[in-house]
C-alpha cells in the first residue's frame, strides 16, 4: 500500500545539476576557480552532516514517543526539510556552523540575508 502511494508522486527536477564526481583537490584545476580552503569545506560538510543527523534523531524519537503521525515517506521528508530550513533560516542554525568551522561569532552580528556579490554581469538566457 505504501508503495502505491510513493509511486502516485512525481519528481520534480531540480534547477542545478548534482554531481557525483571528486571535487578536485588542487584549486586551480577548478574551471570555476572556486578557492575555498579544503579543511574548511572538510568541517562545513561535517557539521552539516552532524546538522542532519541530529534532525533525523529528533524526528524519530518524535515518532517512536508517538507524539509526531507520519503518513509516507514523502511527509518525512517534507517535515524533515522543513526543519532543516527553519534551523538553517535561524541565526542559531548559522551560527552552529560557523562555530563547527573554527569562528567565534556573537549571533546578533549573523546576517541571515548575506548579499550575493558577482563580480561578472551575467546574460539572461
Amino acid at each position: 500500500m505504501e508503495d502505491d502511494a510513493l509511486s502516485t508522486y512525481n519528481l520534480a527536477t531540480l534547477p542545478f545539476e548534482i554531481s557525483k564526481d571528486p571535487v578536485p583537490s588542487d584549486p586551480s584545476a577548478n574551471p570555476f576557480r572556486l578557492v575555498v580552503d579544503p579543511v574548511m569545506r572538510l568541517r562545513l560538510r561535517k557539521a552539516l552532516m552532524e546538522l542532519i543527523d541530529s534532525h533525523d534523531a529528533e524526528l524519530a524519537k518524535y515518532v517512536s514517543d508517538g507524539a509526531l503521525a507520519l503518513d509516507s515517506y514523502k511527509e518525512y521528508v517534507e517535515l524533515f526539510a522543513r526543519s532543516l530550513r527553519e534551523t538553517m533560516h535561524s541565526k542559531e542554525g548559522v551560527a552552529f556552523l560557523l562555530e563547527s568551522c573554527g569562528f567565534e561569532i556573537d549571533s546578533d552580528s549573523i546576517n541571515l540575508y548575506p548579499e550575493t556579490r558577482w563580480r561578472v554581469e551575467r546574460e539572461d538566457f
